[in-house]
């Protein structure tokens, strides 16, 4: 394992997973949490997000998943939703992170995360959902619900273009989000594309009736203006969990990387809540 360098407090890593070589950031004491990215962006990506995390007191565990960031991509056959999962798995041991983690995925990462809490249990102490993939319906452009299977890329991508267009907020994101995303694009095409059909396609109903019936604890962040996982989404998959809490905040898809301040205060208050629910039980 080679160190790269320090930035807001995250040590940048090369690892083997699966023998095949991975990226990824790492900080702080305390408590372990594991961080998954969104479609098309890095583990760097998040780094003054997850400055706050660190900040706070929590061990940061950040990987570039499969196909991003320098991270190799996933042998032919494992790449899907269960595969990104295993490999979540494997990074965990071969990182050397002890004990049931909380897990935090954002968009493709929150799906990525649902599987890894499905299929390794023992490594899931609690997730949290951040403008997650995996509800089963979308509303169309009439009011209609619609399986999620059916919702066309076009539409997909033209809710990825609005949630971007030209704000404040954006202003201060954006350049990190095409510093990341334009070299996905360049190196690992195939992934970015494949990733993107993932993540618009995927129904994960009955993971999430499996994790309800664990009674896994469960927070769903989503923010009121994002257009890219809509309400419809947002409460299919509050339905197949359970009707879990429901964090809403202010922003767009990708408000955690525009007010990374805001990122660590829900995230930490989540924690410290079930912490306290903990130690009254």
């Amino acid at each position: 394992m080679r160190t790269l360098q320090i930035m807001d407090r995250l040590s940048w890593h090369w690892i083997a997973v699966d023998g095949r070589t991975a990226h990824y950031g790492t900080g702080g004491d305390g408590r372990p949490l594991l961080f998954l990215h969104g479609w098309g962006l890095t583990d760097r990506t998040y780094a003054a997000s997850l400055h706050h995390l660190v900040s706070a007191g929590l061990r940061v565990y950040a990987p570039a998943l499969p196909g991003f960031g320098g991270t190799a991509d996933l042998p032919a056959d494992r790449r899907n939703l269960r595969g990104y999962g295993d490999w979540v798995a494997a990074f965990a041991e071969a990182a050397g992170i002890a004990g049931p983690v909380t897990l935090v995925g954002h968009s493709f990462g929150g799906g990525v995360a649902i599987r890894v809490a499905h299929d390794h249990p023992d490594l899931v102490a609690r997730l949290v959902l951040v403008n997650s993939i995996g509800g089963s319906s979308w509303s169309n452009g009439r009011g209609v619900l619609r399986a999620i299977a059916e919702r066309p890329l076009w539409d997909w991508g033209l809710h990825l273009q609005a949630d971007l267009r030209p704000t404040r907020e954006i202003a201060r994101v954006l350049p990190v989000i095409l510093r990341d995303a334009i070299p996905n694009v360049l190196l690992s095409p195939a992934a970015v594309w494949r990733v993107a059909h993932l993540a618009r396609t995927a129904d994960l109903t009955p993971e999430l009736a499996e994790l309800k019936a664990r009674r896994l604890p469960v927070v769903i962040v989503w923010s009121k203006d994002d257009s890219v996982i809509g309400e419809a989404a947002l409460l299919s998959l509050r339905t197949g969990l359970g009707e879990p809490e429901v964090v809403t905040v202010p922003g767009r898809h990708a408000w955690l990387l525009a007010d990374p301040r805001r990122f660590g205060e829900v995230i930490t208050n989540i924690i410290g809540l079930a912490e306290d629910t903990e130690g009254v039980a």
